[in-house]
């Protein structure tokens, strides 16, 4: 190791210039800064989760009427409003013994957690006879420690007869039950994501050694990311949701993955051409850099046009990719070339590149795909283009947004069994109760307007302070349905000619209906502003406007195959009951900027081959050259973002399916064959107004 590196003359004495000396001890100068860096990073990164919230007013836009209830709850008597709801059944009806049984536990947890321990609720019958329900409002302690109260209501309720069954559900327990699926979602994802990537290097490399490098690199990286984000938190205050958190670990090993198989295959081409393993890190850094910059700013510049949403939990996530895409970029470009330098070319081992020897050829068969896609360039991105044109035809239809009940996945809580048993058992009191909020001079006039409104079964005033009066609404519908959705949207415009801003209408099911509302009008805003920025990035890179047009076209479709796609999966294989609202804008985000890196990788290649051999055989050779590399970088990437299936949650299953499918979409067709044949096809014209569109094909292609 130490002959490599220093590699004395024949006399023993290093009679290297000091400029060169100082080059060797770099890496190890990096090294040592890095593990300074991962001492501080790791104590920072642990405290992520102290700042992680999954509140709904964490969610919700903070111009929502439901986040303006959550806040006008908060200063109640009580605090804010929680709501338990117990249903008892037994299957083949109710026997003597049961209602004592239901009594005694309704008394022992109105007297632990209830409201108001004055009244007990009523204990309602089902007409079936099989079931009995009550509704328990919860103190302020027990809404504050949700989790706690829930499962400790469940295990008070223990105490019943043989065959009775008993769920512990509403609005609170929902919550709880949630909670508890993201309290694990961080330790199981970041270790099976590790176990794929580390699967997906061994194969890749073939080697004992060498995955470990890049795996070490991205763990790194990940502890990095999590310490900055939990930095950015403290200076700039923004929220941290789970949700953001899980995209954060598979952003960071995915990316960070796809930026050491780019270098590792540069730097392995580079050590045929230098002594000293340092020299070809430098070249390979000189080669590939450029590239991973600018794919990096690419996903960087995508994900801080988050920040224009109005959704809390889409905003929140700008900041926090983009500090998990930086984490990996100055991890990959800095300590990950330092550990290859220092392990010299022993960690290559059993593949070894010699010095001297013969550089990795690109695959034939590549090559051979260039020239067929060049004898039949029409076909090749008419065909491809078409499909998934059909295939994006799967939009049309597609299910509403996904509901409340129907957000977990494989297992199903208790809080969901009991929801469910109570719209069977009782059709007509399944509604979840709304909260309008009302000023105190305009209650009882607001209260009117609620009575009036169809679809609303009951309503009366609870809770009052100076400032707010709670008015407590039961629809008829039940939640969820086309007609709860019609009364929120009728009682919202009631109280709205009744009192204008002094009434508030919210509760579960309509912060579910703002959050809805709100993910399309971010995909509106978004979507556009995401594509301009890409526009820009591509068009600064590749000097052309043509270019970047055809680059952002052709990965746009793929999204809209890919969403296709996966929305007849979700509905006609996996059985989700709809697709959920913040999906299709998170898809976009990570399949354009993510599908545009790809082509960046392609087509900067291309544009230094064609400007020596025309566009037409420097995109064979581009895509020669980079197929192998890039399209394994696409598969680490789909196969990292696929294990959010292996998640309890629907919306992080359909979330990490449809990037994988749309990842493997764009590197498996569209890039290695929609790309090269409309670049082709198009000639030197791609590259306008650039010099470069001004150079004849043919006569470039003679000179070659």
């Amino acid at each position: 190791m130490t002959t490599e590196l220093l590699a004395p003359d024949h006399s023993g004495a290093d009679t290297r210039p000091k400029r060169s000396r100082t080059k060797t001890l770099l890496p190890w100068l990096m090294l040592a800064v890095w593990a300074g860096l991962v001492v501080g990073g790791y104590s920072l990164s642990g405290k992520l989760d102290s700042v992680t919230r999954d509140g709904q007013v964490d969610y919700l836009p903070a111009s929502a009427q439901s986040t303006k209830v959550l806040q006008a709850e908060a200063e109640l008597p009580g605090g804010e409003n929680g709501l338990l709801m117990v249903v008892y059944e037994r299957a083949g009806g109710l026997e003597p013994g049961d209602r004592e049984a239901v009594v005694r536990g309704q008394t022992e947890l109105a007297e632990r957690f209830g409201s108001d321990t004055g009244a007990l609720p009523e204990i309602v019958d089902s007409d079936d006879g099989t079931a009995l329900m009550y509704a328990l409002p919860l103190d302020r302690d027990a809404v504050a420690e949700e989790a706690g109260a829930t499962a400790d209501a469940r295990d008070l309720l223990e105490d019943r007869p043989s065959g009775l069954n008993a769920y512990v559900t509403g609005p609170s327990a929902l919550g709880a039950d949630m909670d508890e699926v993201f309290d694990a979602v961080d330790a199981t994802l970041m270790l099976a994501t590790a176990v794929v990537v580390a699967l997906l290097l061994i194969l890749t490399y073939r080697s004992p050694v060498l995955w470990l490098v890049p795996l070490a690199s991205v763990g790194v990286a990940a502890i990095t990311s999590m310490g900055t984000v939990y930095a950015l938190t403290q200076i700039f205050d923004f929220t941290i949701t789970s949700m953001s958190s899980a995209l954060l670990i598979v952003l960071v090993f995915g990316a960070g993955t796809d930026y050491a198989l780019l270098l590792v295959s540069r730097y392995r081409e580079e050590l045929h051409r230098h002594v000293r393993p340092i020299d070809a890190m430098l070249a390979a850094l000189r080669g590939a850099g450029p590239a991973i910059l600018a794919s990096a700013a690419t996903v960087v510049a995508g994900l801080l046009c988050l920040l224009a949403a109005d959704l809390n939990s889409i905003s929140s996530l700008g900041p926090v990719g983009a500090a998990g895409i930086g984490s990996a970029l100055l991890v990959m470009l800095t300590l990950f070339p330092a550990l290859l330098v220092v392990l010299g070319r022993r960690v290559f081992w059993p593949f070894v590149p010699r010095l001297g020897g013969e550089a990795h050829k690109p695959r034939s068969g590549w090559a051979r795909l260039g020239e067929l896609v060049a004898r039949r360039r029409v076909v090749s991105w008419a065909v491809p283009l078409v499909i998934l044109g059909g295939l994006a035809l799967g939009t049309v239809g597609a299910s509403g947004s996904l509901p409340q009940l129907d957000q977990f996945a494989r297992s199903t809580p208790e809080s969901v069994t009991g929801a469910k048993l109570i719209e069977a058992r009782y059709p007509d009191e399944s509604g979840q109760p709304l909260t309008v909020m009302s000023r105190p001079d305009q209650s009882r006039e607001v209260l009117a307007a609620v009575e009036s409104t169809p679809g609303v079964a009951q309503a009366e005033i609870g809770r009052a302070s100076d400032d707010w009066v709670e008015i407590s609404v039961l629809p008829v519908d039940s939640p969820d349905s086309a007609g709860e959705t019609a009364t929120i949207k009728q009682l919202r415009e009631n109280v709205d000619e009744v009192a204008g801003e002094a009434a508030l209408v919210g509760g579960p099911s309509a912060e579910r209906l703002d959050e809805a509302e709100t993910n399309q009008t971010d995909r509106n805003l978004v979507m556009p502003l995401i594509l301009l920025v890409v526009l820009a990035i591509l068009g600064l890179l590749l000097r052309a406007i043509v270019a970047p047009l055809v680059l952002v076209a052709t990965v746009v479709v793929s999204y809209f195959g890919a969403l296709g796609l996966c929305n007849l999966l979700f509905d006609h294989v996996l059985g989700f009951a709809g697709m959920e609202s913040s999906v299709p804008l998170i898809g976009f985000l990570f399949l354009v900027a993510l599908g545009v890196d790809y082509n960046i990788f392609l087509m900067t290649r291309v544009r230094e081959e064609a400007v020596r051999h025309g566009t037409v055989e420097g995109t064979k050779r581009g895509l020669a050259v980079t197929g192998g590399v890039i399209t394994s970088a696409g598969v680490v990437l789909a196969a990292t973002f696929a294990v959010l299936a292996s998640l309890p949650l629907v919306m992080l299953v359909e979330i990490g399916i449809l990037v994988a499918v749309g990842v493997l979409i764009d590197t498996l067709l569209v890039r290695s064959i929609v790309v090269p044949a409309l670049t082709m096809s198009l000639g030197s014209r791609i590259w306008w107004p650039s010099k470069l569109s001004r150079t004849s094909e043919d006569s470039v292609d003679d000179r070659a």
